[in-house]
């Protein structure tokens, strides 16, 4: 087990610090997405012209491989986390966007109309009735773009140690210790299966009128 655990003096971190450098490199993207889709999906909503540009521009983005998207950004920013993170926050676009316009959809026309009764402006409807009603797709959304985001990072080691838990794939093959890819395989899904349960617990505690599984019982 401590074989397990020690790790190359090449991946400049301990166990816990890849660890914690692999969740600030798979989150943060995912946040920036969220900012940059709430706001578009509310001119999607708002503006149903502009849903189909958007969704096909999105799709665009995704199809691109990261390593390309490396090769452009590695002019601008180096071999670092930024190079990484970017791709990822535009990657989870194609989720978040979506997922965002279809819950502000479902909102049911006599609730919006109520609101705008009591004098909620466009703004504050969106943010306090629209979102709300759809925080269950928000986290659907957000649930695919964290467990993909996490597992893209590991593409970061092909540009200079810059994939966290995935450099210990490159280790793997270069010292010839099968156990450091093992540990990183292990580890990611660990992290991805944690992440996921977290947001389902956010999104009951968002939604807690939702029905829960054997409450008719």
């Amino acid at each position: 087990m401590n074989g397990f655990f020690d790790l190359p003096s090449d991946l400049q971190y301990s166990y816990l610090g890849l660890v914690g450098l692999h969740l600030r490199e798979a989150l943060i993207p995912v946040l920036a997405g969220l900012l940059i889709a709430l706001p578009v999906a509310q001119l999607c909503a708002r503006f149903r012209w502009i849903y189909p540009p958007v969704l096909g521009l999105t799709t665009v983005l995704y199809a691109i491989p990261s390593l390309a998207f490396f090769v452009v950004l590695i002019d601008y920013f180096g071999q670092s986390e930024t190079t990484v993170m970017i791709p990822l926050a535009v990657y989870s676009l194609v989720v978040l966007v979506p997922g965002i316009v279809d819950g502000v959809r479902s909102v049911p026309k006599e609730t919006l109309a109520a609101a705008e009764a009591m004098g909620f402006g466009p703004l504050r409807r969106y943010l306090q009735v629209q979102l709300p009603i759809a925080a269950p797709a928000i986290i659907a959304g957000l649930r695919v773009a964290v467990i993909s985001s996490l597992s893209l990072v590991s593409v970061g080691m092909l540009i200079g140690n810059q994939g966290a838990l995935g450099n210990m794939l490159y280790d793997a093959t270069t010292y010839h210790r099968p156990a450091l890819a093992v540990n990183s395989v292990l580890t990611t899904a660990v992290l991805g299966v944690l992440a996921d349960a977290l947001l389902v617990l956010v999104r009951r505690l968002l939604t807690p009128w939702m029905p829960r599984k054997g409450a008719a019982r």
